[in-house]
């Protein structure tokens, strides 16, 4: 049984889907390709073949590109052939195939690149994993970047995807070929790196050029599609981050039966870089959410949830877990799990877990200074309160409830500065 699961995961699957896709909108017409690539199968003759399988074993899928056609709908010009990304990637910018690429690895990478579109400004980096980011971060270098985004979820960064916005250098290349990741991709590699990379021999390793152009993709949308269970399909515009910069962001304002309300404290400059840092990371996490973010790197992040008292517990939650675990690595170069179940068994002392415990909540987590971020309003204080209570001392979320002057006291009362977006950010 064990085998044939192990072999259900090897498996390259067949596809029964057209080589190209015509869509009409009234008199328009979009003109799509099937992408395939060609890769030696596991006896090492050639095969020309799409994505491996798609959500699951057992699942046909296709990816298709692009090629002609464009759409005006209701004043809004959607992305046109030529720009194509993930799309549009060629057996030549697969650097290494690894594994045949299946339909996650190619989301995941996707969702990367609507992250770091906004992030071009210094050298970042975005590890992804079931379409959710699990670490990302800003850095003076690349190989600081990736560390911090590494760092800030080593556990779930196993097995993920991680997106660079510049070209991989030999520093950065031999800290990934310390852990295991399904794809690797970035604008370029530069000479010596590929060589550390290709150490782990089912890394995809993949080159996506139009990276160094990710920052015009902010403007642009797409048709969105979603399928439903009848066969039926919901569209829609993608989202447009009308966020870009300080400007952007107001000082949290209402007035409630006939008294005005508004945050007392302007953000700090490192406060607004986090604010701004954390937004743009938000347009890549599925909602509802609630995020953390202390110096241009996240903190937690809670994903999908139904309330949001309790994402932004969630997001406490695993704040603490990924900071006690890396201060567990740091010292014992184990996981804080495996401390755990050394202690258990009685092959390490209690005191070592007693100390790191000790010490990630002395610094709660990290979570004393950091900036709380919501794809949408908070409807109560409660939800406010969970992250005032860990110390952050700054909020951005986009307002509208008609509890605004209860979460604007709430925050007031600890000194912490809140800013609205004023436009919600929700992802499904």
């Amino acid at each position: 049984m064990a085998e044939d699961l192990k072999k259900m995961y090897r498996t390259v699957m067949e596809d029964h889907f057209p080589d190209s896709m015509r869509i009409s909108f009234g008199d328009r017409e979009l003109v799509y390709r099937k992408r395939s690539w060609k890769f030696p199968d596991e006896k090492g003759e050639l095969i020309e073949k799409g994505l491996r399988y798609g959500e699951n074993p057992g699942q046909e899928a296709a990816l298709y590109e692009l090629v002609g056609g464009n759409l005006l709908l209701g004043g809004c010009r959607f992305i046109e052939p030529g720009k194509g990304l993930v799309s549009a990637i060629t057996e030549a910018d697969m650097l290494q195939e690894g594994k045949h690429p299946g339909k996650t690895n190619l989301t995941d990478l996707d969702n990367g690149l609507n992250i770091l579109k906004y992030l071009m400004g210094k050298p970042a980096a975005a590890i992804l994993k079931h379409n959710n980011p699990c670490g990302a971060a800003h850095g003076s270098t690349l190989a600081e970047a990736y560390n911090r985004a590494n760092r800030a979820d080593r556990i779930a960064a196993f097995g993920g995807c991680l997106v660079l916005n510049r070209p991989v250098d030999k520093e950065t290349a031999e800290l990934i070929s310390e852990n295991y990741l399904e794809v690797v991709a970035a604008p370029d590699f530069e000479e010596g790196s590929l060589d550390a990379l290709k150490r782990r021999a089912n890394l995809r390793i993949i080159q996506v050029s139009r990276i160094e152009r990710l920052a015009e993709y902010t403007n642009e949308r797409f048709v969105d599609f979603k399928s439903l269970i009848d066969g039926g399909l919901i569209l829609q515009q993608s989202p447009l981050n009308k966020v870009k910069g300080p400007q952007d962001l107001k000082l949290a304002e209402t007035t409630y039966k006939g008294e005005t309300y508004k945050i007392k404290r302007e953000p700090t400059q490192r406060e607004m870089a986090d604010l701004l840092f954390g937004w743009f990371v938000e347009q890549g996490v599925t909602s509802n959410s609630v995020l953390y973010v202390k110096d241009e790197c996240t903190v937690g992040i809670g994903t999908g949830e139904q309330d949001r008292v309790g994402v932004a517990e969630i997001a406490v939650y695993k704040a603490y877990q990924k900071y006690a675990d890396t201060l567990c690595f740091d010292r014992y170069r184990m996981s804080y799990k495996e401390l755990e179940l050394a202690v258990e068994k009685g092959e390490r002392p209690k005191e070592q877990k007693d100390e790191i415990d000790a010490l990630t909540r002395e610094a709660k987590a990290g979570l004393i200074g950091s900036a709380m971020v919501s794809d949408a309003f908070f409807p109560f204080r409660d939800g406010v309160d969970v992250g005032l209570r860990q110390g952050v001392s700054a909020v951005v979320q986009p307002g509208g409830s008609m509890r605004d002057w209860e979460v604007i006291e709430a925050c007031n009362e600890a000194d912490v500065t809140m800013v609205l977006t004023g436009q919600r950010a929700f992802k499904h």
